[in-house]
C-alpha cells in the first residue's frame, strides 16, 4: 500500500534535442566538413527558441539534467529539435529535397544520431535517443536503424511523415517492408511525431491556422497506413508510438477503422457490388482488426495529457499511454511540469498514475526502473502532492495543458 510520502518515477516520453549547429561538424564524415563550412557560413536559423538565450537546453546536459530534474522528470525519449546539417529547417518539416541533396541530407541526420549517442551516453540510463532516417532510400535506413541501435540509442527511430507531393511512396506501401522488418527484429520502436507529415500550405494567416488544425490529422494517418497496409500482420513484432498528437481521438478512431475494417471485409465476401472491391484482398493483407492491432501494437505519447482526455484512458488502454512533458518547448509543461500532473491526475489510483508517468516507457523503452528509483526517490512527486487539486492555473504557464476552459479541470 502506498503512503502519501511514496513517489513517482516520471519518464518524459516526448523531450527534444540536438547539438549546436557548429557543433555538428565533428560528427560528419571528413568528406562533407568543406560543404558543411559553406553550409553554415550562410545559415540562417528561422526559429527564435533557437537563437533565443535558452536554446542551451537542447546541449547543454547538466542544465538539462536539473531542470527536469526541479520539474520531477527522472528521464527521457529524447525526439530532434535542432537543424541538422545540410538541412533548411528542421529534418520533421523540411519538405522532400532533390535527389542531388539527398547525400548531404543522409550524412547530417547520421552526424545527429552519433551526436545523440554521446549526448545519451553522458546520462546513462536516463535518456532514450530517437534516431533520424529518411524514407528515400530504404536500404539505408534500415542500415541506419542497424548502426543506431549498436550505438546504444535505445528510443527507437522516428519514422518521417509523407505528406501528399512528396514524391514518396505512401506508408501503407509494402516498399518499407525491410524497414518494419528491422526494427520488429530489434525490437526498435517505431516513433511517428506530430507536426511530422504535413504538406506545406504557405505562410498567410490563413495557412498558419489549417495547419494548426490540420497538422495532427496528417499525424494520424501513420496508424491506419500500418494497419490497412498489412506492416503488422507481416511483422508481429513492430510497435508504433504516437507522439505529441493528443490522445483524445484515439477511441473514436479507432470504433472508425473497426467500423470501415469490419464493413469492407464483409463486402468483400459478398456478391460484386459497387462497394466490393474496396475491401477486395483486405481480410487477408490486414489481418485483425485495427482495435486488435491496436490493443497488440501500438502506443501513444501523450505529450502534456489534457484533463478531458484522462476520463478515456482506459478506452485508449492505461498500458498505452505514456505522459511527456515536451521540454523544452514553449508547448511544453517545464517548468510547471507537476502543477501539469495535478491538474490532469489527481483524484486518479496512483497505480494508473503510475502506468502512465513511467512504467509504460520503461517497457516501451527499456528504462530500467531499478536503477532510476534513486533519482526517483530523491525528485519525483510524491503521491499526496499528486493527490491534490490544481485549483489555480500558474499565471506564466504556456503550455496547452493549462488551456482554460469552463474550470481548471475541462479544456
Amino acid at each position: 500500500m502506498s503512503t502519501p510520502e511514496d513517489r513517482y518515477t516520471v519518464i518524459s516520453a516526448d523531450c527534444h534535442a540536438g547539438a549546436d549547429l557548429l557543433d555538428y561538424k565533428p560528427y560528419l564524415a571528413a568528406e562533407h566538413h568543406d560543404a558543411f563550412d559553406a553550409w553554415a557560413a550562410t545559415y540562417v536559423n528561422p526559429y527564435e527558441d533557437l537563437l533565443a538565450d535558452t536554446a542551451d537546453r537542447n546541449w547543454n546536459s547538466a542544465r538539462r539534467l536539473a531542470e527536469l530534474e526541479a520539474d520531477g522528470i527522472v528521464a527521457e525519449v529524447v525526439f530532434p529539435n535542432t537543424i541538422p546539417p545540410f538541412f533548411p529547417s528542421a529534418s520533421l518539416m523540411a519538405p522532400a529535397p532533390t535527389r542531388a541533396e539527398f547525400e548531404q541530407r543522409w550524412a547530417g541526420l547520421r552526424a545527429h544520431n552519433r551526436w545523440l549517442a554521446d549526448f545519451c551516453a553522458d546520462a546513462p540510463g536516463r535518456r532514450a535517443g530517437v534516431a533520424q532516417i529518411l524514407l528515400n532510400d530504404v536500404d539505408e535506413a534500415v542500415r541506419e536503424v542497424r548502426r543506431t541501435k549498436e550505438a546504444g540509442l535505445t528510443g527507437g527511430v522516428l519514422l518521417p511523415g509523407t505528406p501528399p507531393g512528396s514524391g514518396l511512396p505512401e506508408l501503407h506501401s509494402e516498399v518499407y517492408d525491410p524497414l518494419w522488418a528491422v526494427c520488429a527484429e530489434l525490437e526498435v520502436p517505431v516513433n511517428h511525431h506530430g507536426g511530422s507529415a504535413s504538406p506545406p500550405l504557405g505562410d498567410e494567416p490563413a495557412a498558419r491556422a489549417v495547419f494548426m488544425v490540420e497538422t495532427t490529422w496528417f499525424s494520424h494517418r501513420a496508424l491506419w497506413h500500418l494497419m490497412f497496409g498489412g506492416a503488422f500482420r507481416r511483422h508481429p513484432g513492430l510497435r508504433l508510438v504516437l507522439t505529441e498528437q493528443g490522445s483524445g481521438w484515439i477511441p473514436g478512431v479507432l470504433g472508425m477503422l473497426d467500423y470501415y475494417h469490419g464493413r469492407l471485409v464483409a463486402a468483400a465476401s459478398r456478391a460484386a457490388t459497387a462497394e466490393s472491391k474496396f475491401g477486395a484482398g483486405l481480410a487477408a493483407s490486414m489481418g485483425a482488426s485495427p482495435g486488435s492491432v491496436w490493443r497488440e501494437s501500438c502506443y501513444v505519447g501523450a505529450s502534456f495529457m489534457r484533463p478531458h482526455e484522462v476520463p478515456l484512458r482506459h478506452r485508449i488502454g492505461l498500458d498505452k499511454i505514456m505522459w511527456g512533458s515536451d521540454y523544452p518547448h514553449d508547448e511544453g509543461t517545464h517548468p510547471y511540469s507537476r502543477e501539469a500532473l495535478r491538474l490532469a491526475y489527481a483524484g486518479l489510483p496512483p497505480d494508473e498514475i503510475a502506468q502512465m508517468l513511467g512504467t509504460n516507457a520503461a517497457r516501451v523503452y527499456g528504462f530500467d526502473l531499478t536503477r532510476l528509483a534513486p533519482t526517483a526517490a530523491r525528485v519525483g512527486p510524491t503521491h499526496g502532492e499528486l493527490s491534490e487539486p490544481l485549483e489555480k492555473i500558474p499565471p506564466d504557464a504556456t503550455s496547452p495543458a493549462f488551456a482554460r476552459g469552463g474550470s481548471v479541470r475541462v479544456w
